[in-house]
């Protein structure tokens, strides 16, 4: 009798254990991610104004449609946020997926497509949103319906969430659900946008997955000086003073400050270049030879000058309302992306060295400034995945990447989130063409966006499953 029981135990756990292990039907997922993708694409939810509630609805019905709970968290109706979970076993603390479904603004007459026709052409995707970031929205919804429909026994809650307002509009997006709904997307680790992997001439070069970024200030020169008329200069002129100001700013090389990640991501980088830019990319690390080195990025390697220090770049300069009136005041914004760890107290005090001039007023700027945050670790089991990920679908190497620009994932940074930038691949040679996120014929290969889904399945499946 013992022995029947357990037969019978055994040939009943046995078709749960085939559906489990058994790979999902990549032609079946491609065509109905390619359904979900150009939905979501048409729909406008650009960010100004702002409304993202049709994408948001979709994404929940589609869940509630398989059985997959799902909320909505909203700061304003128009504005949603979706949160879904699939529970796990609970051995393991949980790992969150997301991606935003606003999207910037666009000049429709700059389009050869509609930039919410999601367009097919030529083996391409083209619509607003196509690599930003729409492809990593439909990828977590993707992995979601998968995981539920093949049963897969979990060590993790997986926890998905579908974010507003990431183009401009935080406070309605992270930093809501951060702020009041945190419990519900607290995790252990976290994939996101932030990363890519990066084509030359069709070939995949590298992987870049984006562990650290930099935090964006902004800091104000205001020099004043007397007004009077054009026709008489004045040496007090508050124009020619901010010039100068502004010119000795943009002259000015913070010093070079590497991290955990810069560090790897230029060792890794030497040793797939060129010997003439591997040595350049080794030279960072050598005070004796970074000099040169730095030179060389600025001219023809402007992000990765950016990568080596705090950086600040003049964008705004406001001075002067008619020609023949010197104005007694004008301004301008400094644009600095900061290495997390920067001291910023002491940074401005530098910028008023710098500035050197008692007619200038220098101080920080108003700015939606993101919370300063920890490297997320290399050595850590969700790195880890993505490396071997990176390895199986692409047989590149890994780049760990510090980003000059900002995401939403310093927010979960800040409250002790591991997380790393994930992205589809796309060639070096779109964003100079006008094919790259925001540009105005935003595109991204089929082929990519079903590799990137397996990709993305499988970083997620590997860190969550049950052991």
């Amino acid at each position: 009798m013992r022995r029947a029981i357990l037969l019978l135990v055994v040939f009943a756990a046995t078709p749960l254990l085939g559906q489990t292990s058994q790979e999902p039907d990549w032609a079946r997922v491609e065509d109905e991610t390619m359904r979900h993708f150009q939905t979501l694409l048409r729909f406008d939810t650009s960010d100004p104004p702002g409304h993202e509630q049709p994408a948001a609805e979709y994404v929940k019905q589609v869940l509630d449609k398989e059985g997959i709970p799902a909320q909505i968290f909203a700061l304003e109706s128009r504005r949603p946020n979706v949160v879904a979970r699939i529970k796990g076993n609970g051995k393991k603390r949980p790992l969150l997926i997301l991606g935003h479904t606003d999207v910037v603004n666009v000049d429709p007459k700059k389009w050869k497509f509609p930039p919410f026709g999601a367009t097919r052409d030529g083996g391409y995707v083209y619509s607003r949103g196509s690599v930003d970031d729409k492809d990593n929205l439909v990828a977590c919804l993707m992995v979601m319906l998968l995981l539920k429909r093949l049963n897969v026994p979990l060590d993790r809650d997986v926890i998905f969430l579908a974010e507003s307002g990431e183009e401009g509009s935080t406070r309605v997006g992270i930093q809501f659900m951060v702020n009041q709904h945190f419990p519900e997307i607290d995790a252990e680790y976290c994939y996101a946008e932030g990363g890519n992997v990066t084509r030359v001439g069709g070939q995949v070069k590298y992987a870049s997955i984006q562990t650290l970024e930099k935090i964006p200030y902004g800091i104000e020169l205001t020099a004043r000086g007397p007004s009077g008329h054009g026709s008489v200069p004045l040496k007090g002129n508050a124009v020619a003073h901010l010039a100068g100001a502004v010119e000795r700013i943009a002259n000015w090389r913070p010093p070079i400050r590497l991290n955990e990640t810069t560090s790897a991501y230029f060792e890794r980088l030497a040793k797939i270049s060129s010997l003439e830019e591997a040595a350049r990319y080794r030279a960072v690390s050598d005070p004796a030879k970074a000099g040169a080195a730095d030179e060389y990025f600025l001219e023809n390697e402007p992000r990765h000058a950016s990568m080596l220090r705090t950086s600040v770049s003049p964008n705004i300069f406001q001075a002067g309302y008619r020609i023949n009136v010197i104005p007694s005041e004008a301004k301008a914004t400094l644009d600095v992306r900061a290495l997390p760890d920067e001291k910023m107290p002491a940074f401005l005090e530098q910028v008023k060295k710098i500035v050197n001039d008692p007619a200038v007023e220098v101080k920080f700027a108003e700015r939606d400034t993101r919370p300063g945050a920890g490297v997320a670790r290399l050595t850590a089991e969700g790195f880890k995945v993505v490396e071997a990920a990176v390895t199986k679908n692409y047989n590149a190497v890994t780049l760990p990447t510090m980003s000059t620009g900002a995401t939403d994932m310093a927010y979960l940074r800040a409250k002790g989130v591991q997380c790393y930038g994930v992205g589809p691949a796309v060639d070096i040679e779109d964003g100079p063409k006008g094919f790259g996120a925001h540009s105005d014929q935003e595109r991204i290969l089929e082929s990519e966006l079903n590799r990137f889904i397996r990709f993305h399945w499988g970083i997620v499946v590997d860190l969550a499953k049950a052991k």
